[in-house]
Order: structure tokens, then sequence, then C-alpha cells
């Protein structure tokens, strides 16, 4: 790959990128998402409609905005939820996803529609938190009382998943895998406490001085934090999703208290270069061809992503949510992405997926994105923020 043909895809996919909101502030009402209008960007300029760009050459970069995605979910669970309700539930929840997932992928698997049902069994019950997070955040639904159901249903339908991933389809093996997951866990957790062990009261001084001017010490580390947890987790053989959702929950106990300067960082480099880049990428690597000579499977795999991991919501939310905020659960929890990428390319490298069902698995993740999420927040607005219980404008991203 030359490097002027690396160039060029980033150029194009720097023109989508800065269109987006744009183009999603130009719809009425602004119901279409930015990483919907990023996702159909990359699809119309990938190589198999305009042919004007070239996936392999931003492999890394998109890599890289996986991972912000992902510490950046991270880093927005609160793990005191988990010992309330809403976590409780969440947790509840998502067992009764993983029943159901096992029920259903047992019987497409008897009947001949997927291979092995362990990697569809695993999508089904993924919440694409990280992919969430900018368009709740634009559509003002991160306050209120809806705001802690949804971000533990989406932590634990976030992160389960991914232990699931490193243990039932690590490369090394599961008794392996569940090693490297535990050794990856323990240098997170050793991670977590090495800023306690740093007592030079100078070399504080010096970092937190140095915090806001050319140094740039907290983002620095910020980002010398990711990069390690994800060298690890695929050093280990494990997803670098893994080593990205550790990362956010550790920076999360090394900048307790007044953080914002290094949210608004974080969110700036994030947000503004690198999460867009994983959106197009995804889209430019979409197999149209595929979706388009079996679009059944995709449906069925969308329908799915809704009864399996959505339809519990109605359920075990109906003494804690109104109707309105239990069909936006059953939205919200339905929507994935970034895991459904990673489960079919493990999935074609393992035999485990067929290539159809590969694709129409990310297909399904693409549409669960577009759609979803959208009705969510167009229910929102039509019940006057009673979700979100303000009445504030969204914010600015």
């Amino acid at each position: 790959m030359n490097l002027q043909q690396g160039l060029d895809t980033l150029l194009v996919v720097a023109i989508v990128a800065a269109a987006a909101p744009l183009l999603s502030g130009l719809i009425p009402q602004g119901r279409v998402p930015q990483v919907v209008v990023l996702i159909v960007g990359g699809i119309l300029v990938g190589p198999q409609i305009l042919g004007w760009t070239e996936p392999a050459s931003l492999e890394l970069l998109s890599n890289l905005g996986l991972g912000f995605l992902f510490l950046l979910a991270g880093y927005e669970l609160e793990l005191h939820l988990f010992r309330e309700r809403p976590g409780r539930l969440a947790l509840v929840a998502w067992l009764v996803t993983v029943a159901v997932a096992v029920l259903v992928t047992g019987v497409l698997e008897a009947v001949g529609f997927v291979r092995t049902f362990v990697p569809i069994a695993l999508g089904l019950t993924t919440t694409a938190l990280g992919t969430l997070l900018p368009i709740l955040r634009d559509g003002g639904m991160l306050t209120g009382r809806l705001a802690p159901y949804i971000l533990s249903a989406g932590a634990v339908g976030e992160f389960l998943p991914v232990l699931g991933i490193a243990v039932l389809l690590s490369a090394n093996g599961r008794l392996l895998g569940l090693l490297s997951l535990l050794c990856v866990g323990a240098v997170a957790a050793l991670l977590t406490v090495a800023p306690r062990l740093v007592r030079g009261e100078r070399i504080r001084r010096v970092f937190w001085e140095r915090e806001h001017a050319t140094s740039q010490t907290t983002l620095r580390c910020t980002i010398l934090l990711l990069l390690i947890l994800l060298a690890i987790a695929s050093d280990f053989g494990l997803d670098v999703v893994l080593g990205a959702f550790l990362a956010g929950v550790v920076l999360r106990r090394w900048a307790p208290g007044e953080v914002h300067l290094l949210e608004s960082k974080l969110d700036a480099i994030g947000y503004g270069f690198f999460i867009p880049i994983f959106f197009v990428s995804s889209g430019m690597g979409l197999d149209v061809d595929s979706i388009v000579e079996a679009p059944a499977r995709l449906l069925v795999f969308l329908l799915l992503l809704v009864a399996v991991r959505g339809l519990p919501a109605l359920i075990i939310y109906r003494h804690d949510l109104a109707t309105t905020q239990r069909i936006q659960m059953t939205l919200l929890t339905a929507t994935a992405l970034p895991l459904l990428v990673a489960l079919s390319q493990i999935g074609l490298t393992t035999g485990q997926l067929l290539p159809e069902n590969a694709a129409a698995l990310v297909g399904a993740g693409v549409l669960s994105v577009m759609i979803f999420p959208g009705v969510a927040l167009a229910l929102d607005r039509r019940t006057g923020r009673e979700s979100t219980g303000t009445t504030l404008p969204p914010s600015v991203h």
C-alpha cells in the first residue's frame, strides 16, 4: 500500500467526516444521527460503489477509532450503578437475552441457516454503547431518569459479550483465552493503582502544571494507557475492544473528580478524528454484494436483534419505566455494530461464520444504528422529553 493511496483515501474520509455534521444538521429536526451519515458516506465512497477509497490503507486508524469508541464507553461506565437497581436489571435482562439467543441460534444451526451458533448468539446479546453515546449526547438523552438504565444496559451489553468473545472465540483455545483474560484484567487493575504509587511531590506538580500546556501530560498518558492495553490484549490473542474498554474503566479511576478539561480533549481527538474514521471505514468495508444477493438474511438478523436483545426490556423494566421509555430501551439495547464487525472478522477467520451470514450480520448492525436510535430520539421529542426530564437543548459535540 503506497503512501499516496493512503493519503488519497484519508482525504476522502476526511471530506465525508467534515460533511456529516452539516448534512445531519440540514435534515429537518435532525432526525438522522451523524453516525448514520458517516456509515452511508463510507458505503458510497467505498470500493463496491464509487471506488474512491481503499479500506486496507486505513486499518490502523480505524482500529484506533474503534479503540477510542470503547475507551469513551468504558469511561462513561459508573461501576456503582451495578450495586443499584438499574445495574441489577441490566444484568437480568442480559442473562435472559443469552438464554433466548442460545435457543434461537441453536434452532438456526439445526436447520442449516448458520454454521455454528456461538458467534451469532454472542452477536445477538450485544449493545453498541460506544456507538450510542455520541447519538444520545447530541439528542440530550444522557440526563434524567432513563439515563442510568441506558448506560447500565449498554455497558452490560458491550462488556460481557467482549468477555464471551475472549473466552469462547479465542484463537488460543478457551482455557488459554480465559487465562489471557485474567492476565489482561490483572494488568488493568495494576494500572488502576499505579498513579497512587507515585509519591514524589515534584513529579506530581510537574505532571499537573503541564496538563494544559504544550506538554499535554494527561492526554498523552491517556493515549499511552489506551495503546498499552490495546497492545497487551492483542498480544494475548484477545480482541482490541476489550483492551480499549478496560482502558476507559482504568482512566475513570485515574482521574476522579473534576476532569471536564480532559473529557473535552478526549472528545475532541476521538469524535473529531479517530471515531469518524472507524464509522466511515465500517461503511467502506460492508459487503454490499453479499447483502444484495441474500437480503432475507439481513432482515432475519435485524429482527432477531430486536426480538432477542430488545424485547426483554419491555418485561424486565415494566415496574421502573413508562411504556414509551421501555420502547426506547428496546430500540437502544437492540442497536449493535462494532462487536458485530469484530465477530464477523473472527468468524470468517475461524470458518465459524458463512460469508453471507457475516455480511448480513454487519449489515443488520448498520441498519440498527441507522434506524433504532433515530426512532428512540423521535419518541423522546414526541413525549416532550418525558424520558430525560429536561427541556435543555442537546449538547454540541
